[in-house]
């Protein structure tokens, strides 16, 4: 059976799922963007076309049914890279070509994950646990409590509508020390346009290296087959970036939690909520309960999860097997120690906290027992080498500088 792949979006995580379907069948992806960014405007493992107005609904529809119709003698894998695509695609199902292959879990399951307010309230009793919350309606005079106790967390609720706007001071996630910055972040972000519910949350302590990260596959019928465990040993830094792992050891854990345990919970979360495709669990090791608490799940593969590939779960061949195959793919419980990078090796050696981590990262990086999701020897293009060997020397200047502190 013939078919094409077809990524939706522009930005790194596009990259490496094209060049997950460059490993598995040695021929280039489809690639539309909004922008052109620079992990994939240089690529010679795509074919792209950007169109300014993706991120309009009715225009997205009309866009990729177009490229879908002219190419209606093939099923194509339609692949998401961020939540705005992933809720159209979701939404628009029933008048999108048939021929457009996509992981379908429901709009309600999509919008219960993407927007925190719902996915906190929603499945506070589903096995999983949190970090204590608060909800500040943007709209109203909302009265914050007066048991706040700083550091705290700040995110919007609603991130399809917050990755929208642009404004001066604009981070992803906000970190914050004391009332007087929080009630003048909450005005910056009201006075940028954003008329929904901002997420006040507490801190959980620990350097970057009491983050972690699993990546889940739901397959047509229901069940996990593909979930892997790793430890964050750096986030990324600049104010967009917060949040996404730079560094990361799959099949490792620095501390007593139980990973098994989580594990299971994930596994029993993801089928009890009748999900389907790829997910990433974004999760902080608390201390104080010896518990990991869950602190996002991204509808999609996130940023971070090309080492699943490298341990031997392709993600874009997962995803083919399933759907356009419709084989009984084997379940893949991936425990092997892996190390992610995003960074050179002197960024671990100057900024990771953790000992046991740095040590235990540099000695996979001197056994070759690690993976640059960017680099892909495959893909070769001088102008691509350049802005590769720019961006790993501007990651030098980006945690120096860095607005982020543990």
């Amino acid at each position: 059976m013939e078919f094409e792949i077809l990524i939706l979006g522009s930005d790194a995580n596009a990259y490496y799922m094209a060049r997950c379907a460059h490993e598995a069948y040695h021929k280039k992806a489809y690639l539309i963007g909004k922008d052109r960014l620079a992990f994939t405007k240089f690529s010679n493992i795509l074919e792209i076309q950007y169109e300014k107005d993706l991120w309009d609904e009715k225009r997205f529809v009309e866009i990729i049914n177009l490229f879908a119709k002219k190419r209606k003698e093939k099923k194509i894998l339609t692949i998401s890279t961020n939540e705005t695509y992933t809720e159209f695609l979701i939404k628009n199902k029933s008048i999108l070509e048939s021929n457009l292959i996509f992981s379908q879990p429901s709009l309600q399951v999509i919008k219960n994950l993407t927007n925190k307010e719902n996915f906190y309230k929603t499945y506070k009793n589903r096995g999983l646990e949190f970090p204590d919350t608060f909800y500040f309606d943007c709209t109203k005079n909302t009265i914050l409590p007066s048991t706040l106790t700083f550091p705290i967390i700040i995110k919007p609720s609603n991130v399809i509508t917050y990755n929208h706007l642009n404004f001066e001071g604009k981070n992803k996630i906000y970190k914050i020390e004391t009332q007087e910055e929080l009630e003048q972040t909450i005005e910056r972000i009201k006075k940028a346009g954003y008329k929904d519910k901002l997420i006040i949350q507490e801190y959980i302590s620990g350097d970057d290296s009491y983050l972690f990260d699993a990546v889940v596959y739901v397959d047509r019928n229901g069940k996990v087959k593909v979930l892997s465990f790793a430890q964050i040993g750096l986030q990324e830094r600049s104010k967009s970036m917060v949040g996404n792992a730079a560094v990361l050891i799959n099949g490792f854990n620095t501390f007593s939690g139980n990973t098994e345990e989580m594990k299971k919970r994930i596994e029993n979360f993801m089928e009890g909520i009748s999900y389907r495709g790829f997910a990433e669990f974004d999760m902080k090791y608390d201390e104080k309960t010896d518990r990991f608490k869950v602190l996002e799940i991204n509808a999609r593969q996130g940023r971070s999860s090309y080492y699943v590939s490298a341990l031997g779960a392709n993600l874009v061949k997962t995803m083919v097997d399933d759907l356009i195959f419709q084989k009984d793919i084997p379940k893949q419980m991936l425990t092997e120690e892996i190390l992610l990078s995003f960074v050179p090796k002197g960024i671990l050696k100057k900024y990771i906290e953790n000992q046991a981590f740095q040590k235990k990262a540099l000695h996979l990086w001197k056994e070759k027992k690690k993976v640059f999701p960017m680099i892909y020897k495959k893909d070769k293009n001088w102008k691509r080498f350049l802005m590769l060997r720019k961006r790993l020397f501007h990651y030098y200047k980006e945690y120096k500088n860095s607005y982020w502190r543990s």
